[in-house]
């Protein structure tokens, strides 16, 4: 049989029975479409996650210090300048915090009132005065220490907005003064609105001259910010910068890159619908089959006059089987443009911008073309092995 006459056969019998073969193919259009939707949804996801990528968490590195027992310090508090000095670094300051100074008694003034509550159990946190911008804050009342307060080692501090309501201070006309350890310490400003380190709200900050007297001598923490895009750099040259001798003594703490975010959330939408659109085809493929198998059957006379005509087991298979694949064809380019217009509509509702494959309008029919193949193998094996005589009778 040549092969534009195995075309014609096969389109005929497709066309034969016009609802029968659009309902077949209804079940191959829903698990295409359903695949195409899952891949380019979770690829639109994937990049708006990255056009999204919270800029906050994208520019903050950590350098975390470990303590040195019996030797020297491994960052000083003049070591911020040098990280300040590399390009693509915004802000950076130094902290000290200890896990005794971790808990220290607080108290708003020095007397004992039984009817409030005055003291508490908070954090004494030192600190240079970069402090504020490098925790993205802002100073709700007053002022933070600056340079000449760190020199002249005055004791002075700056409360977090929760550490001070906390100790009822409210306002800072008269110089109000909180005890620490029984000693007085004047309180010059109130600090909050953090976008990072969140424990300060909560702490006690003090310049890292009279920290020295609480046990807050050594840096352990720094605080950078980088411009959007350096934190990578930024990450490997600050520990150099710090402590050249030591490096890789500390611990860099830096955020994820946006191509690991993006990835991990066209993983999880894969996994989440790539199932159902597995089980689609699936559904798809069976009604084909179901569908093709039926025809064999309404079509025994017809096959038994081709046999008895000359045509071979081959012909008679081939038909078959170029019938499933025009029908699971015929699914996966519709489900392909479905999907696509599908993707194209959910981005448009979610004011995303799509992100469609080429590739997916492509190789969407080849997959509807193959489960139509592999759908139509027995049908048209069966229809291959009658025999003339048995169909004509």
């Amino acid at each position: 049989m040549d092969i534009r006459d195995l075309w014609a056969e096969a389109l005929a019998g497709v066309l034969a029975r016009p609802v029968r073969s659009a309902l077949t193919t209804l079940g191959t259009v829903l698990g295409i479409t359903t695949l195409v939707i899952t891949l380019g949804v979770a690829a639109t996801a994937g990049n708006q996650i990255v056009g999204r990528f919270d800029e906050l968490t994208a520019t903050a590195i950590t350098v975390e210090v470990p303590a040195r027992p019996g030797g020297g310090p491994l960052v000083g508090w003049d070591s911020p300048a040098e990280v300040r000095r590399l390009r693509g670094v915004t802000s950076v300051s130094a902290l000290a915090q200890t896990e005794e100074s971790s808990n220290l008694r607080v108290t708003a003034n020095d007397l004992v009132d039984p009817t409030r509550v005055t003291g508490q159990t908070l954090a004494v946190v030192a600190g240079d005065p970069e402090l504020p911008r490098a925790a993205r804050g802002r100073m709700v009342e007053g002022r933070f220490f600056d340079a000449g307060h760190v020199r002249r080692g005055d004791r002075v501090v700056v409360l977090g907005d929760q550490a001070a309501r906390m100790l009822g201070v409210t306002r800072l006309t008269g110089a109000p003064a909180v005890f620490i350890e029984d000693r007085a310490y004047t309180v010059i400003g109130v600090l909050g609105g953090l976008g990072r380190e969140q424990v300060l709200s909560t702490a006690v900050i003090v310049p890292p001259t009279t920290g020295a007297g609480l046990g807050l001598r050594n840096v352990t923490r720094v605080l950078v910010n980088t411009s959007l895009g350096a934190a990578d750099l930024i990450a490997r040259q600050a520990p150099v910068a710090l402590s050249p001798n030591h490096h890789d003594e500390l611990q860099v703490i830096s955020p994820p890159t946006p191509k690991r975010a993006r990835d991990g959330v066209q993983d999880d939408v894969n996994g989440l619908f790539l199932i159902l659109g597995l089980v689609s085809l699936v559904v798809g493929s069976v009604g084909i089959a179901n569908v093709t198998l039926v025809t064999v059957m309404e079509r025994v006379a017809e096959i038994g006059l081709r046999r008895s005509l000359g045509a071979a087991r081959r012909h008679i298979a081939a038909q078959f089987l170029l019938e499933s694949t025009l029908i699971g064809m015929t699914g996966g380019v519709i489900g392909a443009g479905a999907g696509l217009v599908s993707v194209v509509a959910i981005s448009a509702a979610q004011r995303w911008t799509p992100v469609l494959d080429a590739r997916l309008a492509l190789a969407a029919p080849v997959a509807g073309a193959l489960v139509g193949l592999l759908a139509g193998l027995y049908p048209a094996l069966r229809a291959a092995r009658m025999e003339p005589v048995d169909a004509l009778r």
